[in-house]
């Protein structure tokens, strides 16, 4: 197990109000896990106490087996993180910056030219990054992360800011690194995204966990099992609704089907956005 949290309360320092109240779960080795919530949900906050930055919380903190009430600088060796904000020197090039931080770590790491090559940053390598865009920051950020070959990465909103063919590529390389047995930790409000690519998501609203579970699952659940056909009678459009469970043999169903020009058929599937309105009463903004 990569990651394990039991019963977590935070309380910021000067703050009488609890932002993290008690809370549960655990993170798999080569796994991609996501916490989604809106902002102020305490998603960032969890983050911070799981590289230990924020100490002074209340319940149990393991990563990698290390309680992280005592970890040393021995423990960054093992871990990425890539923060929401960019926290570059805008005067390196994007290579100098790898360069630079790959020099923190004792091992050597990834090729910072072909981590440049992955997210499409290889003809900007020489370019110092103060002329970067945005989207451009986002995704040497990204990479950073990688350098050294952590077995635990920490990714917050990755793909925030981004165009949707950056976007992709990102989420690919997420997966590739979990098919190479690295565990993946993200913390976001862009349910696409995290329907997508993990492998178990977790609520997050007002300091509290409100359901852990797979998305294909949470989507069986809540999901309305329906069938809508959408098809084509005499240049009129047809919308029929019929139930998943013996469909194959649902006589109106077929005569539909076999009759008219099918032009849509799917199932009433909730998005995991809908789910999480439904679970916590709350949206996502």
């Amino acid at each position: 197990m990569s990651i394990s949290v039991n019963h977590l309360h935070y309380t910021y320092p000067g703050s009488r109000e609890e932002v993290i109240k008690g809370i549960d779960f655990s993170v798999q080795s080569g796994e991609i896990f996501s916490m989604l919530g809106p902002s102020g949900a305490g998603k960032s906050t969890v983050q911070k106490i799981l590289f230990g930055v924020l100490k002074g919380y209340r319940g149990e903190v393991r990563v990698l087996g290390r309680d992280m009430s005592g970890v040393g600088p021995d423990f960054y060796e093992k871990i990425g993180v890539a923060f929401e904000v960019p926290n570059l020197y805008e005067r390196f090039t994007a290579l100098e910056n790898l360069r630079f931080f790959a020099s923190l770590y004792r091992a050597p790491g990834r090729d910072p030219w072909k981590l440049l090559e992955r997210v499409g940053l290889e003809d900007a390598a020489h370019t110092r990054v103060g002329a970067f865009s945005k989207g451009m920051k986002v995704r040497l950020n990204f990479i950073r992360a990688f350098l050294h070959e952590p077995q635990v990465i920490f990714l917050d909103e990755p793909t925030s800011g981004l165009d949707p063919s950056s976007a992709r590529r990102l989420k690919e390389i997420i997966r590739e690194e979990r098919e190479r047995g690295k565990t993946i930790f993200l913390s976001t409000h862009d349910m696409f995204a995290a329907e997508t690519i993990s492998d178990r998501v977790a609520f997050m609203v007002d300091g509290l966990i409100r359901q852990v579970d797979s998305p294909r699952k949470l989507k069986l659940e809540w999901g309305e099992k329906k069938v809508r056909v959408e098809c084509r009678r005499e240049n009129r459009l047809l919308t029929e609704e019929f139930p998943v469970e013996g469909i194959g043999s649902n006589s109106d169903f077929l005569r539909l089907i076999r009759e008219n020009p099918v032009e849509t058929l799917h199932t009433q599937e909730a998005t995991l956005e809908d789910i999480f309105i439904r679970v916590t009463g709350r949206e996502l903004r």
